[in-house]
């Protein structure tokens, strides 16, 4: 593998993080499985790229494609809670949903950014290679969004939070709304999968309508990966083993879409079948570490 393709592979592994961390939320801690994320992603992008296109500050963009993705996941919650419709259906009519709506926002089914300033632009006129550039505005804001969510789940409303996906019956027992830590949890999920969709549109150049397409399927992918490489034994823990769990993913990928084996090599429309693999040698990782513990003792 190139330096430039390793420093592309962890430029995509630290973008995703942050969508892989939203992703976390409610797979592990709320124990809601939310497919809307695959809307929300190209949320963010289709917010931010309209916006700049339109003259806006790019950090700016950011701050409301999150408040975009939150109201998105709002939505879910609201529809779960509210309209006792089923978690897994709620999050798949808030997706399909969006697809019109990101229409509506663009405008049209691409918004391209060249030649428009970004949030990378004054780094990389500092003389810095735009892709070192892009790593480290990136990896600082997966580390500002991972220490946020250690806070958050320490304080009262977190601990709420992680309470209601292990005992949701147990939290009603106490007297707190179950229905509120699911409309936070879900509001702030989508809220990072949109800022990593924002992100995306200005690393790559462009806003596409169909560019959250297996958002989730990568998320779970990262989770999953990062669990088999840190056990997830606390908070802290869990936030760096998706960080790493992401980066690692993307790394994984790179190296397989570089391997040939007699002639035969695999190519990015194999993604998905990379991806799947992944997922079953992580799931397969905790059993296997079991079983060579217990041969060493």
């Amino acid at each position: 593998m190139s330096l430039y393709a390793f420093f592309g592979a962890v430029e995509q592994g630290l973008l995703f993080s942050i969508m892989a961390l939203g992703v976390f939320i409610t797979f592990r801690a709320l124990d809601f499985p939310d497919l809307s994320v695959d809307g929300t992603f190209p949320m963010g992008a289709a917010i931010s790229a309209i916006l700049i296109f339109n003259g806006v500050n790019p950090w700016l963009t950011i701050a409301i494609a999150v408040a975009g993705g939150a109201a998105a996941g709002a939505v879910t919650a609201i529809l779960n809670t509210r309209l006792k419709i089923l978690n897994l259906l709620a999050g798949i009519l808030t997706m399909i949903a969006l697809y019109s709506v990101n229409l509506r926002i663009m405008g049209m089914p691409n918004v391209p950014l060249l030649g428009f300033d970004t949030v990378f632009t004054s780094l990389e006129n500092t003389g810095i290679p735009a892709y070192v550039a892009n790593v480290i505005i990136l990896g600082s804001v997966a580390v500002l969004v991972g220490i946020f969510l250690i806070w958050f789940f320490h304080t009262e409303v977190g601990l709420a939070l992680r309470a209601t996906g292990d005992n949701m019956k147990m939290v009603k027992a106490q007297g707190a709304s179950t229905s509120r830590m699911i409309l936070i949890g879900v509001a702030l999920s989508n809220g990072l999968v949109a800022l990593a969709g924002a992100l995306a549109a200005q690393v790559q150049g462009f806003a596409d309508v169909s560019m959250g397409i297996g958002t989730i399927v990568a998320g779970l992918a990262s989770v999953i990966l990062g669990e088999a490489l840190i056990s997830s034994l606390g908070v802290f823990r869990a936030v760096i083993g998706v960080i790493l769990g992401s980066i690692a993913y993307r790394l994984a990928i790179a190296v397989a879409l570089t391997v040939n084996i007699g002639g035969v090599s695999l190519s990015p429309s194999d993604l998905n079948l990379i991806t799947a693999i992944l997922v079953v040698v992580a799931l397969m990782f905790p059993g296997l570490r079991s079983k060579i513990g217990a041969v060493g003792r």
